[in-house]
């Protein structure tokens, strides 16, 4: 079988029919990225029921819809195997506890409704699947949980889709938008109402960048708007404390090959005038696994991948080709 496809060390993707845009100038940065033509027919599960991309819809009174009150985690499929299953579904389930949501499918549940969905489009390498867990349908619109009487919705939807970002290294700005502390929004839970997320993005749309950083209230950095964040000083590796970012499940893993391998780690709040004048910045993530950046707010980072960075890339493109929940025949 082909070894994984990884940003840290990609390979050909010619002979998967897939092309990729790496990171680039601001002209082409303002287009949205190449999509692959496979997932205009995949099937998609929806609350209970597999059916074709084109049916795949909640009710206008999901709560989804009437207030982003959702839940949701990213999965990447490696070599037939599903890579940090387990905790995945332990955090979709206590950011569903923390909201307070009825009737929360159990693991077991969820797991046979995503193998159902790969099978059903007989995916089993390359493959990026978004779960959400919505509240569920309202008996009428408003914000009242108490309008929930259905129970969840669970939404599988599985695409082939490898790491969205390039080899070239990730152009990043700082975002007017602030990172919410947790007596605002606890960021501990995954939920689906990312707007701050949103305005951030585009931010980093408008300026032809790949990114924005966002800061906590008091000008710490939190994280991207799509990933967390690492930086590396003499040889030793840094990141931002959980306290107002995601604690990422990649984040984690990279932590522990780290460790492994006699690299100091510090969680630690820190300037932004560190992260301008670090050796090497990376961004981690389900989507986009582990990806060097070399400009910040118009500050050249690096020529290149790092060292610790690459030799990080290739311990991780190591262990997703052989962990994981293996997909049932």
């Amino acid at each position: 079988m082909a070894p994984p496809i990884a940003v840290c060390n990609r390979g050909s993707l010619a002979r998967h029919g897939i092309r990729i845009a790496l990171a680039s100038p601001a002209p082409e940065s303002e287009s949205a990225p190449p999509m692959d033509p496979r997932n205009q027919k995949v099937m998609v599960h929806v609350g209970g029921k597999i059916v074709p991309r084109a049916e795949a819809k909640v009710s206008v009174f999901d709560s989804s819809v009437q207030g982003g009150d959702a839940v949701w985690e990213g999965l990447r499929v490696y070599r037939n195997r599903v890579f940090q299953l387990d905790a995945h579904l332990e955090r979709l389930e206590r950011s569903a506890r923390a909201l307070a949501f009825e009737k929360i499918p159990t693991r077991d549940a969820v797991r046979s409704a995503l193998f159902e969905t790969l099978k059903a489009n007989r995916m089993t390498d390359n493959v990026h699947v978004r779960l959400t867990l919505t509240r569920g349908e309202k008996v009428t619109s408003g914000m009242d949980p108490r309008n929930n009487q259905s129970g969840p919705c669970l939404i599988v939807l599985a695409e082939w889709k490898p790491p969205v970002y390039g080899t070239g290294g990730l152009r990043l700005i700082t975002s007017t938008v602030r990172r919410a502390p947790p007596s605002v929004m606890d960021s501990k839970i995954h939920h689906a109402n990312l707007v701050h997320n949103i305005l951030a993005k585009i931010q980093a749309n408008q300026a032809g960048v790949d990114d924005a950083i966002l800061l906590d209230v008091d000008g710490f950095v939190a994280e991207t708007n799509a990933t967390n964040l690492f930086l590396v000083s003499k040889g030793e590796l840094h990141t931002p404390t959980a306290d107002h970012c995601l604690p990422g499940i990649t984040r984690s893993v990279v932590m522990q090959l780290a460790s492994k391998i006699a690299i100091a780690v510090h969680e630690r709040r820190i300037s932004l005038a560190e992260f301008h004048t670090a050796d090497e910045v990376f961004t981690t993530g389900t989507m986009g696994e582990l990806a060097w950046v070399r400009e910040i707010d118009g500050r050249k980072i690096g020529e290149a991948r790092g060292a610790v960075t690459g030799r990080l890339c290739e311990l991780f493109a190591a262990t997703v080709g052989r962990e994981g929940a293996t997909i049932p025949a």
